[in-house]
């Protein structure tokens, strides 16, 4: 595959996270190259024919507004009383020409290339990355001019669109918030035009426009960065404080004025102690990561055992994907967290751990045991238990 999730985090360069993460926009032209290889209008075409695509999973939207299901689908009633819409294709045609934006929420979840695309992002960015599709074909706008409350990375695949970004009226906006941006400005700040092959950041609460106004069609893709914020940072504290009984004491309510004052004063020194402690920043995204479940796969049809076949490939199903090397019993142990769980394995399966983190795909268990030096039974045993916590999938050698 020509475009690449290390190309997209050579373009934008280790400045990117240092300077312009959440600070400004960037657009580099002529970023990525065959974009077409990582989706395509026949990828759409196929999505939207061979699943169950309900809104706002699959949505038409207009003048910032979602069109009705029923004007670009039909509801079909199945033997077992229940009720799916079908899409008409010819209707879908007539409501796309008459200026609807198409889209397609979480695409990463139906497209593997693009969930490659999105689980290298996670592993570069440690947050969750949701991928949406766009497509559209005329100049009208589909979401008039508006604001995300997450930062997106913009891919454009084929066609052009024009971006006129206004810049914010509210630095870093919330989804859960106690106030709403003002209007946009009178003026933008900037107006682009994304051709193919080119890449746009757009940090949150940025009011921008997107018109396909250039007399084709267009698709992109926007990639939403899940934010990590201070009120984020706050919650995760909160439950790590539950150690201490000041924290867990029931608050004084009805007690003297000095009893209540000399609580709030030992709170306050549980509350100092844990921000001075330059790793909490770490230890905050190491839980984050912990508990990421990536994206889930089963192993059909091997329930209870991997087999010892060199043939089957095996991936991890989150790329925020830990190891450490801790003692246990007074014995050294490499300790994998992931999907929620935590595997404590003989450091002899390090290399191979290494290996299927880095891997941006799929690796089959003959070329783990040759990278990690271990027997093909060894490995098995090994993906077994990776399998057993949701940490990896297996995918059979006559799989497509």
């Amino acid at each position: 595959m020509a475009m690449t999730t290390p190309c997209i985090a050579q373009c934008l360069g280790q400045d990117f996270l240092a300077q312009t993460l959440g600070r400004d926009y960037l657009h580099l032209p002529g970023a990525l190259t065959a974009p077409g290889t990582l989706i395509s209008f026949d990828t759409l075409n196929d999505l939207i024919a061979r699943h169950r695509l309900a809104p706002p999973r699959l949505r038409l939207s207009a003048d910032g507004e979602a069109l009705p299901q029923h004007r670009y689908a039909v509801p079909v009633t199945t033997r077992r009383s229940t009720v799916w819409h079908r899409i008409h294709p010819t209707e879908l045609h007539a409501r796309l020409a008459e200026g609807a934006s198409l889209v397609i929420d979480a695409i990463d979840e139906l497209h593997e290339p693009v969930g490659d695309l999105a689980a290298g992002l996670e592993a570069w960015l440690r947050t969750h990355i949701q991928v949406n599709a766009y497509a559209s074909w005329t100049d009208r706008e589909g979401f008039g001019t508006h604001w995300d409350d997450h930062d997106v990375i913009v891919l454009q695949i084929a066609g052009s669109k024009r971006w006129t970004i206004y810049g914010p009226t509210r630095q870093q906006p919330m989804y859960h918030d106690v106030a709403t941006p003002g209007p946009p400005p009178n003026k933008p700040m900037a107006e682009l035009v994304l051709q193919e092959g080119e890449l746009l950041y757009l940090p949150r609460g940025w009011w921008h426009a997107v018109t396909a106004d250039q007399g084709t069609h267009s698709l992109h893709l926007t990639c939403g960065l899940t934010p990590h914020t201070g009120a984020d940072l706050i919650t995760w504290a909160s439950g790590h404080l539950r150690a201490s009984t000041t924290v867990r004491t029931g608050l004084p309510l009805h007690a003297p004025a000095d009893e209540q004052t000399a609580y709030l004063a030992a709170l306050r020194k549980e509350l100092d102690a844990l921000l001075e402690d330059p790793h909490l920043l770490h230890q905050y995204v190491a839980a984050r990561d912990a508990e990421d479940l990536g994206r889930l796969r089963p192993s059909l049809p091997h329930l209870d055992t991997v087999p010892t076949d060199p043939g089957l490939q095996i991936r991890l199903t989150t790329a925020r994907t830990r190891t450490t090397t801790v003692t246990v019993d007074g014995e050294s142990v490499v300790r994998l967290t992931a999907a929620g769980n935590e595997i404590d394995l003989d450091p002899a399966a390090a290399p191979l751990l290494d290996t299927l983190i880095a891997a941006p795909s799929w690796v089959s268990l003959s070329e783990l045991a040759a990278t990690a030096g271990l027997t093909l039974g060894e490995v098995t045993l090994v993906a077994q238990e990776l399998i057993t916590a949701q940490a990896a999938t297996l995918k059979n050698k006559t799989a497509p």
